[in-house]
């Protein structure tokens, strides 16, 4: 039974050798896995700055052409309408 009791300390250092180099292996994909979800992490948080930017560029925009003036300025010379005079006005009243 001395081959068996040699072969054991064997055999027990390459299986520790064995999960050293698939831990060392997970390891180096497990950082570069969190290195690219970084960049991709970054590059989506620089993607929604710039889309608050716009959003609020948009916003400032709409605002302007929604003022009263502007609206009234275009009812009257680009389309033509005239204010209807105070007896050309009725309210309807619901029952």
């Amino acid at each position: 039974m001395q081959p068996s009791t040699s072969r054991q300390p064997f055999l027990l250092v390459f299986v520790f050798a064995v999960v050293c180099v698939l831990s060392a292996m997970a390891l180096v994909y497990t950082k570069h896995e969190s290195r690219k979800l970084f960049v991709e992490l970054e590059g989506l948080t620089h993607e929604r700055d710039e889309l608050n930017i716009e959003w609020g560029q948009l916003q400032i925009e709409q605002s302007t052409w929604a003022t009263h003036a502007r609206i009234e300025r275009v009812a009257t010379d680009d389309l033509s309408l005239v204010r209807p005079a105070n007896t050309d006005i009725y309210v309807i009243e619901r029952p």
